[in-house]
């Protein structure tokens, strides 16, 4: 990536060199520069009041309460996921974060439940005699389906989006929600059908 953005910027100097345009590639730098920080802050705002929600719903038990009523949707989704494994919590959150739109407070409990359907791969590994330095290499059928549900994301409430809409003057920011939610649910559906076909 840094490659890749090191040489979009060359391409970007050289052109403007040659075409004089120098001067207006400098204001939109800078124009662009304040426009980030301006819209950092903004979203700093709205992921933190709804990041905060998510902390409160898990300290008061709400988190856990829907993880429990998740249980079957996750044994269908994950068969490989033994009951009562700390990889079912993890992966709970991470759907319920990215349901309200919340991708960055997903992220975390993202990289949890990786981390411990990692741990149960090493263990099928041993047991199938794989070695452990190999063993890193080889994703489960629960890490694939895990990693394609995260990315399709059914999202009841993108509020990133609705931040950035609203960010840029958009006259209605939650007019998104509808198709949103239309998108998201075709996407999730896709991601679940794939991933039972290829597991069978």
């Amino acid at each position: 990536m840094n490659y890749l953005w090191a040489f979009m910027i060359l391409i970007g100097v050289v052109f403007a060199a040659f075409h004089g345009t120098l001067p207006e590639l400098t204001t939109a730098a800078l124009d662009s520069a304040k426009e980030a920080v301006t819209l950092c802050i903004a979203m700093m705002g709205v992921m933190s009041f709804w990041v905060g929600l998510m902390k409160i719903a898990e300290k008061s038990g709400i988190i856990e309460g829907l993880s429990r009523r998740m249980r079957p949707v996750l044994r269908f989704l994950f068969p490989g996921i033994p009951e009562g494994h700390i990889a079912n919590k993890y992966i709970a959150t991470n759907m319920i974060a990215n349901i309200f739109g919340l991708g960055w407070a997903a992220t975390p409990a993202g990289l949890k439940a990786m981390e411990a359907l990692q741990e149960l791969n090493l263990e099928k590994c041993k047991k199938q005699g794989i070695s452990a330095k190999r063993a890193p290499d080889i994703a489960t059928d629960e890490m694939c389906t895990f990693l394609i549900i995260n990315i399709s994301s059914l999202q009841l409430i993108p509020v990133n989006i609705i931040a950035y809409r609203s960010q840029y003057g958009s006259v209605n920011p939650a007019a998104i929600v509808g198709p949103g939610l239309l998108a998201t649910i075709c996407s999730t559906l896709a991601a679940v059908i794939f991933c039972k076909v290829k597991n069978h």
